[in-house]
């Protein structure tokens, strides 16, 4: 890989079905859930920013900048692409949610190979015919449109991919790592499973 890139972890949420906690937060095997991501993301990537809307100090105890939403109202994961966007220096940045502590270490080369290779503006993940949004790598360049197309109150992802080049990038060697936790009961599950790393 000869362009740099960010990672963006996406802790921007308000948690309703995890009962309106702050998931990235939530202690996940004895850390917070997004001490587990940023664990694996980090080495991917050449610098490493954080999208949270409360808590803010205490996710900039990770060491990573912290940027919040410009776009009011807990606007969902494309007012954190866009808070990234706007906070990130490279061509390229790479999203990932707080809550998916399993995501391949293998994510960024994967996305980056398949965005080179056909030319996109985006690439995301998939498993099977499940697309996987918050986990994708995007061109800084789109950061103009995706702040016209939030202005406008847009806030469907779908619907903003369509004005896109986006290339789907298959991970069914790995369906597992996607796995992400809304609720109470799915972090304990998660937690108790024996071959997560």
């Amino acid at each position: 890989m000869t362009e740099a890139i960010t990672g963006l972890v996406l802790a921007g949420g308000l948690g309703r079905r995890m009962g309106g906690v702050d998931k990235g937060l939530q202690a996940f095997r004895d850390e917070p859930m997004v001490a587990h991501v940023i664990r694996r993301l980090a080495p991917q990537v050449d610098a490493l920013i954080i999208n949270a809307n409360q808590n803010i100090e205490r996710y900039a105890a990770f060491g990573h900048p912290v940027a919040p939403d410009a776009i009011a109202g807990f606007a969902g994961p494309l007012a954190g692409l866009h808070a990234g966007l706007s906070a990130c220096t490279t061509p390229l940045l790479v999203t990932s949610p707080c809550d998916s502590p399993f995501l391949p270490l293998d994510l960024v080369a994967r996305l980056h190979a398949a965005l080179a290779r056909e030319g996109a503006d985006l690439a995301v993940a998939i498993t099977g015919d499940q697309p996987h949004p918050v986990f994708s790598l995007v061109r800084a360049q789109v950061l103009p449109g995706l702040t016209e197309f939030l202005e406008g109150g847009g806030r469907k992802v779908d619907l903003w991919y369509s004005a896109l080049k986006v290339v789907e990038v298959p991970f069914d060697d790995n369906p597992d790592a996607f796995a992400n936790i809304n609720t109470l009961n799915e972090l304990a599950t998660l937690a108790a499973r024996p071959d997560a790393s």
